[in-house]
């Protein structure tokens, strides 16, 4: 057990320093992790545990906690969330202080705008790795981009978008 919660730690605490733009840009290569090296469940079962902890209240990273539990009970919801959460928010403290110390340097805009494209990169890779691992089917994959183009195009709520898909497959079209 003492070697599952430290490889746990060990990943979550790596996947921590690299979510950078959002929790959500991490979601590859915690899939990855989880699913494909360690083999701790499917690919199915992540994407599950992802949607759920989308549509539950709370921070839009409970899938760590989650996994945790999954993977090893109690003790696991408390390394993943701590590795997860702690090294970042420690990170993101000391950058905060740096970020405002040098609030009128010339290379700060620059700096900015060149890490839009970096974060609007991971998150489309993030979008398609869990697109990927639900649509096990044309409907589905039809409702995936269906959704997708309603959320960039219009303003509607992504619970009734949730809700959308929810319907669509009680009555058995998904």
């Amino acid at each position: 057990m003492i070697a599952l919660l430290m490889a746990l730690a060990g990943i979550f605490s790596e996947l921590s320093l690299l979510a950078f733009g959002g929790g959500n840009t991490i979601l590859p290569e915690m899939q990855r992790q989880v699913v494909e090296i360690h083999q701790w469940m499917s690919a199915r079962d992540f994407s599950a545990m992802f949607a759920l902890a989308q549509a539950a209240p709370g921070p839009n990273m409970m899938v760590v906690t989650l996994v945790g539990w999954r993977v090893a009970g109690w003790a696991g919801v408390l390394v993943t969330s701590l590795a997860k959460f702690g090294p970042s928010s420690i990170l993101t403290g000391i950058a905060l202080h740096g970020w405002k110390r040098y609030k009128d340097a010339p290379w700060r805009p620059i700096v900015q705008a060149g890490l839009v494209p970096i974060t609007v990169g991971l998150v489309s890779a993030s979008a398609l790795l869990i697109a990927k691992a639900s649509d096990h089917s044309i409907a589905m994959a039809a409702i995936t981009v269906v959704c997708a183009l309603l959320s960039w195009k219009t303003r509607l709520h992504p619970l009734v978008l949730l809700a959308g898909g929810a319907a669509i497959g009680l009555i058995g079209l998904g």
